[in-house]
């Protein structure tokens, strides 16, 4: 059986979506714990539960969490996969006995509880942990800090989502996008940078089978406020992990599959190791521009300009009644011509009309766009959702 179709078969269809917080997690975890030491860390800001789970018992230690940003949760859905795949008796047996032999994986699937919760980016005192490794203010940062310095991982996953704006100038968008940070101001490339560096090209090689130039890298600029800067600066190798986007997965159910690929890489359970890769492959991956929006309508024709003009729209992903509701709103009116659309239509030239006002507004939210000469010509509609 091929990995990809054990995946399509056997993924962790219980948690799904965007909005995942410690309820959605918990039944799994109870679950899991029968074969996976599972223990509380601690309790974050407003008291909830902060859970790790420890997977094998080999000399190789990984630290791995997820929803240090409570809002980004497709990571979380992937580690939940491969706990599954790991825990399942059924298939490539010989390659999971060979990881519980070799590594040690501890992860914390939900850093930020608070923040998965209220579906915020911040904790429950509207800080961002991934700026808080320096001063430790927050119980989040004390825990994640007390766990590193107990197990001694030799290797960290720094897991994160990604906006959707992110692509190369071919046009193709960056799904799935990974970082060596900067362990000082000079980018020196330490024992800790190249180790993670090796890691990301071996995952790059095993994702190039299923998004082919979809991978990207982040600039590597240095932030010792930041996680991943501060482990690297004590020789603790990290990688990035960041879940984009690709088509109408708005969902993140493919970027998930992605995420678990990688995580299968980075165990040598598919794919090159690491030992077996150089480093400097790490620099052949593009890096990341911003240079994409969600649906851009061209050749639109509006009153305040003397040519036709392209319009961006993008969704603003809002919590309500325990959905995320994604709300569209005008994000940039211009020529646009290096940016890049998940969906683009060719208006040729109407004059449009959005919720029956002729001017558009930059941050306006919106409802319908239609042609102003033809009201049966509908250029977007919230209410046809491809989103669910």
């Amino acid at each position: 059986m091929k990995i990809a179709h054990w995946y399509k078969d056997y993924f962790e269809s219980r948690i799904s979506g965007r909005y995942v917080f410690l309820d959605t997690i918990y039944p799994l975890l109870n679950d899991y714990k029968l074969n996976f030491e599972l223990t509380v860390v601690g309790h974050s800001e407003l008291g909830e539960d902060i859970p790790m789970l420890k997977i094998g018992n080999g000399k190789k230690i990984v630290l791995g969490w997820s929803q240090m940003h409570g809002n980004e949760s497709t990571t979380t859905k992937a580690i939940f996969d491969f706990i599954k795949f790991i825990n399942q008796k059924d298939y490539f047996q010989s390659e999971i006995n060979q990881f519980l032999k070799d590594y040690s994986f501890y992860v914390l699937p939900m850093l930020n509880p608070d923040g998965a919760r209220n579906y915020t980016r911040h904790n429950a005192n509207n800080i961002d942990l991934n700026r808080d490794a320096q001063t430790l203010s927050q119980r989040e940062s004390q825990i994640l800090r007390r766990v590193v310095d107990a197990v001694k991982p030799s290797l960290c996953l720094n897991l994160h989502d990604q906006r959707s704006i992110y692509g190369f100038k071919n046009g193709k968008p960056a799904t799935v996008s990974f970082l060596s940070p900067a362990a000082n101001k000079n980018r020196t490339l330490t024992e800790a940078r190249i180790v993670a560096m090796r890691h990301i090209v071996a995952i790059n090689k095993t994702l190039q089978t299923y998004i082919p130039g979809q991978v990207g890298r982040y600039d590597d600029s240095f932030n010792p406020a930041c996680v991943g800067d501060t482990f690297q600066m004590e020789g603790i190798p990290t990688i990035l992990f960041e879940a984009g986007h690709t088509k109408q997965d708005y969902q993140r159910e493919k970027t998930r599959e992605y995420i678990f690929y990688a995580l299968l890489s980075v165990f040598d359970i598919v794919g090159p190791k690491a030992s077996t890769v150089t480093h400097a492959a790490y620099f052949d991956i593009p890096e990341n521009l911003k240079n994409y929006k969600d649906l851009i309508l061209r050749n639109v024709k509006l009153d305040q300009y003397n040519k036709p003009v392209s319009v961006a729209i993008q969704y603003r992903e809002v919590l309500k009644d325990d959905r995320i509701n994604f709300e569209p709103y005008i994000d940039e009116i211009g020529s646009l011509k290096n940016y890049f659309g998940y969906i683009e239509k060719n208006v040729n030239g109407a004059e449009i009309l959005t919720n029956l006002q002729g001017n558009l507004t930059v941050g306006e939210n919106i409802t319908k766009i239609r042609d102003k000469s033809n009201e049966s010509i509908i250029f977007f509609h919230k209410n046809n959702s491809f989103l669910n």
